[in-house]
């Protein structure tokens, strides 16, 4: 790629900007104010780039971009960092799939494991009362479905009084 030479890319902003000036009237002329106006501001761009410096930071942008593109097509290394990738992809993808369908079978053996009675040896040392009481307050399964039920069963009876179905 070509470097950066200011004496080349003044005449060429500076005519973008004249052609675009052109366009920017005919546009004014044709399809109003709002055209125009448009236009005109596109037009300047290209000299005021030129004039504050930021042309040349755009062409380094530029020709950054590019050679790092070429980099990336050409260099087997590159290419390698890029398969990587992909394989830490698909594996997170994967562990997140395999702990949803229960892959975690330390976590579920360890829910299914009994109660133990307050103040009993387990194998981590006594069980503290406080967990003993947490477990005893906790509703059995049986009883919510009951409570759960006659719920419904109540809704049923006021919407068949009301007539609904």
């Amino acid at each position: 790629m070509p470097t950066y030479d200011a004496s080349t890319l003044l005449p060429l902003c500076a005519g973008l900007t004249l052609l675009g000036l052109i366009g920017s009237w005919f546009a004014w002329r044709r399809r109003g104010i709002a055209a125009g106006t448009r236009g005109i501001a596109w037009s300047l761009l290209p000299v005021s780039l030129y004039m504050t410096g930021l042309l040349k930071v755009l062409w380094e942008v530029v020709r950054s971009v590019v050679s790092w593109a070429a980099h990336l097509i050409f260099s087997p290394t590159v290419w390698a960092g890029v398969a990587l990738f992909g394989v830490s992809v698909v594996l997170y993808v994967v562990s997140g799939v395999a702990r949803g369908r229960g892959g975690n079978q330390k976590a579920e053996k360890a829910q299914k494991k009994p109660a133990s009675p307050a103040g009993e040896l387990t194998s981590t040392g006594p069980e503290p009362a406080s967990a003993a009481t947490a477990k005893a307050a906790k509703p059995s399964k049986g009883k919510a479905k009951q409570q759960e039920s006659s719920e419904f069963d109540e809704i049923e009876d006021i919407l068949k009084r009301h007539g609904i179905n």
